[in-house]
């Protein structure tokens, strides 16, 4: 994400240089400038203590000081042991409720679904599939384990690495693929117009490793304001490892308990913070309105975001009228780009969009055709 002195690439050249001539991008430290910023006290300043830092850390198992109620660490275990929840849970709401809290910082407090519910029954429990527990969320739990599905800073031995070698090139059958599927064309004409962050990551991009991206993922960890939810073809926002511990600890009050599915200002799924890109694919008569439409939608709750997280900081005067995010909507015609950003006037906050770039890949012999390529890898980068 940009910071609002440095925005990436708001007009794009006429260079028509394909991704394998495109040299890896130098790290940068200002992807997500303003997000940090907000999460930490300039040294010149001293700003009051916004909420009990002591009280919201992640504890180990145990129970919470004066109750002997289980904690959500112990429910945690629990659920790890058993795979059903227990009958009585503290929940974020309840820890914090002997706290007088500023009433901006208890809007933005993470909240549980209504339709959640944290117990199961045993029977309930005996009708479930057996993987029941392991879904999508599992590798997060796992993290606050300390057990991660990643490779470690050293890597693993050179001996290892040797097997896994051996195992890539040994010889096996190749079985025939059958090209031609039309829902295979438009996902490759997507990735080159909006080229997939954690693809580049994987291929040496490690600055973008902080990056996780959403495809077709409904926004279900978000704090919605209309009846619908979105649900963009792909997105892009932050991972956990994209902050710090005391970072976390601060945001920890605001997004809850990802097992839970609380919802949250800064979030979009459990997974991602803050995300700063959306794109929208669509085909037909209006296609691109539509999709306009959609990405309004995204964006605004998206830059709600962080203009909620300057607010709480005291400081959104400094991003007043500043791009927080951009959107990018298309067919196999025309790419459209926009820019997303606040107007706030005291209390009362708006939401804008910027055109900044619209392509034909058929206008002037498609001469600009790799322009929202560029656009996006320059957003990636800074």
């Amino acid at each position: 994400m940009p910071s609002e002195d440095n925005q990436p690439g708001l007009s794009s050249s006429t260079n028509s240089e394909s991704p394998s001539q495109r040299d890896p991008p130098a790290p940068s430290s200002k992807r997500y400038q303003p997000v940090k910023d907000a999460l930490e006290v300039r040294p010149d300043e001293k700003r009051p203590q916004i909420f009990p830092v002591g009280n919201i850390s992640l504890r180990e198992p145990g129970t919470v000081p004066g109750s002997t109620a289980p904690t959500q660490a112990d429910a945690v275990a629990f659920w790890t042991k058993e795979g059903c929840w227990p009958g009585q849970l503290i929940l974020p709401s309840e820890r914090m409720s002997t706290h007088t809290l500023d009433p901006i910082m208890e809007c933005l407090l993470a909240r549980r679904k209504p339709s959640f519910h944290p117990s199961i029954s045993g029977d309930q429990k005996l009708r479930d599939d057996e993987s029941a527990p392991y879904d999508a969320r599992y590798h997060t739990l796992l993290g606050v384990k300390r057990s991660y599905m990643k490779k470690a800073p050293l890597d693993m031995a050179p001996d290892s690495q040797a097997i896994c070698q051996a195992l890539l090139e040994m010889p096996q059958p190749i079985p025939k693929i059958n090209t031609g599927n039309e829902s295979r064309a438009i996902h490759d004409i997507s990735r080159l117009i909006v080229p997939s962050a954690e693809a580049l990551a994987t291929f040496g991009a490690k600055h973008l490793d902080i990056l996780a991206e959403n495809v077709n993922d409904s926004w279900s960890n978000c704090i919605p304001f209309t009846i619908s939810r979105p649900q963009p073809s792909y997105s892009v926002g932050f991972r956990r490892e994209a902050f710090t511990k005391e970072q976390l600890i601060k945001l920890e009050p605001f997004v809850g308990e990802f097992i839970y599915e609380d919802e949250s200002f800064f979030m979009d799924t459990y997974y991602t913070y803050f995300p700063f890109l959306t794109c929208e694919v669509k085909c037909g008569d209006s296609a691109l309105d539509i999709a306009d439409r959609q990405n309004a939608h995204s964006r605004t709750l998206a830059v709600r975001a962080v203009v909620e997280l300057f607010r709480v900081s005291k400081r959104k005067s400094e991003i007043n009228r500043q791009i927080l995010g951009f959107s990018i909507s298309h067919d196999h015609r025309l790419v459209r780009i926009y820019g997303h950003y606040p107007v706030i006037e005291g209390s009362d906050t708006k939401y804008y969009r910027h055109p900044i770039r619209e392509v034909s890949f058929a206008e002037m012999e498609g001469r600009d055709k790799w322009a929202a390529y560029r656009f996006t890898r320059n957003v990636y980068d800074e």
